[in-house]
């Protein structure tokens, strides 16, 4: 390359940033039910993105999304590949997660940038699909899992604790992601036809994974983590107790080990009583402890010697907020691997539950 065709490809390669950095970003919406309107509400009122899509099977909740973005000139469809084909720069999935796996590959072989909210995939056949398809989409794309405790200030800070030896070796991680999930209604019938299993994915394992998937994920992926690897094997109980429209249990207590013999436990459950919430993770180290939580940081350095920090706001703006910086600034990151793993994770401490026996990582990834 002669100095005059260097310097036209640097000029040329500034002008591409610029552009980038200086142009709305269009965003489309894939299933507007009740997180993704949640989080693409976020995106339109905290970043200089713009929501000006939204895709569904029902009208109706695509109208009330519009309202709760904020977006009421965005376009409406009704077929996802026809939204992929217009002239959006990135999309939200938020859609049943039976459909991830699908909707995600069509989203990477259309060119968008991606936030897909979590978890990956209902079975270890569709985390692999995702990682295959991850690993062939074009490096300048963004695509971020919907963890976001990953992008949380005080989750970075203490993980930064962490890394910088503050509390020590970590010794123990534990998990508790338990909830109330209000009055439970009266057994149903399994769906049969593709609008049923949409409208009652919540309910049934293959539809959302069951409880450890679907929604102690986000626990998991903190242990992973703070405890910098996945699981070699777990160890599990599980079950319904209350009565229950679907076949998803209500509670689970899973032991994951991790290389060196430590332990990460997971304690969810939606068995709490109306109103009440406990949802965080601890790391005992040998010196100190850390305790993370959307909504605070603790740091126990010894008795009666602590800090403690509330969250400066809510976390899924930290996660959005740098989910469009990075597009707007051409400085991509592909989480998708990562957030199948941490997937595998929790399908790791399903099939445990399940077998009612030790099951490793080895094992589990055989499956399928």
């Amino acid at each position: 390359m002669n100095r005059r065709t260097a310097l036209a490809a640097t000029i040329a390669a500034a002008a591409v940033r610029g552009t980038a950095a200086n142009s709305t970003i269009n965003v489309g919406l894939l299933g507007s039910g009740n997180r993704g309107p949640y989080v693409a509400g976020h995106l339109a009122k905290n970043t200089p993105a713009k929501v000006v899509a939204l895709c569904d099977l029902s009208e109706e909740r695509m109208a009330k999304a519009k309202r709760t973005i904020g977006a009421e000139g965005a376009r409406l469809y009704t077929d996802y590949q026809k939204m992929l084909e217009s002239d959006i720069d990135a999309i939200i999935i938020a859609t049943p997660v039976f459909l991830h796996a699908e909707h995600f590959e069509a989203a990477v072989k259309a060119g968008k940038h991606i936030y897909i909210e979590k978890p990956a995939s209902v079975d270890v056949a569709g985390c692999k699909r995702i990682m295959r398809v991850a690993d062939s989409a074009d490096r300048k794309l963004n695509i971020t899992f919907g963890f976001q405790r990953r992008y949380a200030e005080l989750y970075l800070k203490g993980k930064q604790l962490v890394d910088s030896g503050a509390i020590g070796k970590i010794r123990l991680g534990h998990a508790k992601f338990i909830k109330s999930e209000g009055t439970r209604d009266r057994p149903a019938p399994r769906p049969q036809t593709e609008r049923e299993k949409i409208a009652q994915w919540g309910a049934w394992k293959d539809l959302s994974g069951d409880l450890i998937v679907e929604n102690n994920i986000h626990s998991i992926d903190v242990l992973n983590w703070f405890l910098g690897a996945r699981p070699v094997s777990a160890i599990g109980a599980g079950g319904t107790t209350a009565k229950a429209k679907g076949d998803s249990r209500d509670h689970n207590f899973v032991a994951y080990e991790y290389p060196g013999g430590v332990q990460g436990q997971l304690n969810g459950t939606t068995l709490a009583p109306p109103g009440y919430r406990d949802v965080s993770e601890l790391f005992y180290g040998e010196t100190g402890l850390i305790e993370t939580s959307e909504n605070f940081l603790r740091h126990f350095k010894g008795p009666g010697n602590e800090t403690i920090e509330k969250t400066p706001r809510n976390i899924t703006i930290d996660s959005v907020t740098e989910f469009v910086r990075r597009i707007a600034e051409n400085k991509p990151e592909n989480t998708a691997v990562r957030g199948a793993e941490s997937t595998l994770t929790a399908i790791l401490g399903r099939m445990a539950m399940d077998a009612r026996r030790e099951v490793t990582w080895d094992e589990m990834m055989k499956s399928a």
